[in-house]
């Protein structure tokens, strides 16, 4: 607050109280600013508790008859997720000795009772930093025309003389004040509060988590309301620009943590459609230097047929033209039969070897036949033909005979 008084009362002047004033408020912008990187992990923080609340719900049922057990998992649970329970507690921490500090200094601005004096108090000479002319600088700083930033609506009558302050307007200043600052607060705890329903609806349904919000939205800004008029002016000052820029900071924090969200979402969305696209279709061949993906199926392997099961080659000397089908006839007996035999011969003969080979298959034929018929009683019908096959008597070529 000195450096911000000399900086304002460069050019606003030392004795001007809009000086003062803008030094308490800047005191406070300060201090936030500080604090703000602290406040955003204290938020992340918050957020990392709200999304591992299931799992200490589940630690609390698992081991509610070993609390020793049950102080040992949630700690291994906290440092595996990464939370902190006492950085939500830094940013109060801080901002507490600073508002005792700022409270006290405020107080010892203001008049003492004094020996010898006209009115029977006055100033001290040195107040920490402060000089004796900055302490009566700030004790005589009047608002409106005649509301010491040191008083308060309830000072006492010689106090106030000794200031030369108006009660009535101290009251007139100090009741907006009071006002505007409790209703900060009001606003402030009730962006939390929503927020708190809107990340983790269960944990804000909870009894000890309502009878906390409650007290936050209407108990604190109610003991600003109801303290105010115990306090400076100066501390109502800072009152209003410490909740105004926490409820502004909330805003943005928020809004960073939405973006941050959907940013991470989106990733997640972007990552599903690839993973959904990069699988291959069933039969399709994977690309060399190709990564496998997950969840996708393997292409069944297809055996080469053994040796074994290929189909064999026709023996030597079968014919490969289908022969036509003969209808045996039952006087002939075994000649047509043997006949056919004779026939295949003469026609392996005639595909492997020579022409004489091929005619001796087929007198061995005929010879056959003759048999056949003989056995069974003569069935050998004129011209010596079978009626379903045709003659195999063939014209010899010259040269070929024996």
């Amino acid at each position: 607050m000195w450096v911000w008084h000399k900086v304002f009362g460069s050019f606003m002047g030392y004795d001007n109280s809009w000086a003062w004033v803008l030094s308490v408020v800047f005191l406070v912008f300060t201090l936030r600013l500080i604090l703000f990187k602290p406040f955003l992990k204290q938020m992340d923080s918050q957020l990392k508790m709200q999304a591992v609340q299931p799992e200490m719900k589940r630690l609390r049922e698992k081991y509610k008859d070993d609390r020793q057990r049950l102080a040992e998992e949630m700690m291994k649970l906290n440092k595996e997720s990464g939370v902190n329970p006492l950085s939500s507690c830094l940013p109060a921490l801080v901002q507490a000795p600073v508002f005792i500090g700022l409270f006290h200094v405020l107080r010892m601005f203001q008049p003492v009772p004094e020996a010898g004096s006209e009115t029977g108090f006055g100033f001290r000479q040195n107040v920490y930093f402060f000089g004796a002319s900055d302490v009566q600088s700030f004790g005589l700083a009047k608002i409106f025309g005649g509301a010491p930033l040191s008083s308060s609506m309830t000072m006492p009558a010689d106090q106030l003389l000794h200031m030369a302050g108006d009660r009535g307007t101290i009251i007139t200043v100090g009741i907006p004040l009071t006002i505007l600052a409790g209703f900060a607060t009001f606003l402030t705890s009730r962006r939390s509060v929503l927020r708190q329903r809107e990340i983790n609806p269960e944990a804000a349904a909870t009894p000890q988590t309502a009878i906390m919000n409650k007290l936050m939205m209407f108990v604190f800004p109610v003991f600003v309301v109801v303290g105010g008029p115990f306090f400076p002016l100066a501390i109502l000052f800072y009152w209003l620009a410490n909740n105004s820029w926490t409820f502004g900071q909330l805003w943005v924090a928020h809004r960073m943590q939405d973006r941050k969200k959907a940013a991470q979402a989106l990733i997640v969305e972007e990552a599903k459609e690839a993973a959904k696209f990069s699988k291959p279709t069933p039969g399709a061949k994977p690309k060399p230097g190709a990564k496998p993906v997950a969840g996708a199926k393997a292409r069944p392997v297809v055996q080469p047929k053994s040796r074994t099961e290929q189909p064999a080659d026709p023996p030597t000397g079968t014919s490969l033209t289908k022969q036509p089908a003969t209808n045996p006839d039952p006087n002939d007996g075994g000649a047509n039969t043997t006949a056919a035999g004779g026939g295949g011969s003469a026609g392996g003969g005639a595909a492997n070897g020579t022409a004489s080979n091929g005619a001796a298959g087929g007198s061995a034929a005929g010879a056959g036949a003759s048999g056949g018929a003989s056995r069974n009683g003569g069935g050998q019908r004129p011209g010596g033909r079978s009626p379903n096959r045709p003659s195999n008597n063939r014209k010899k070529k010259p040269g070929n005979r024996r």
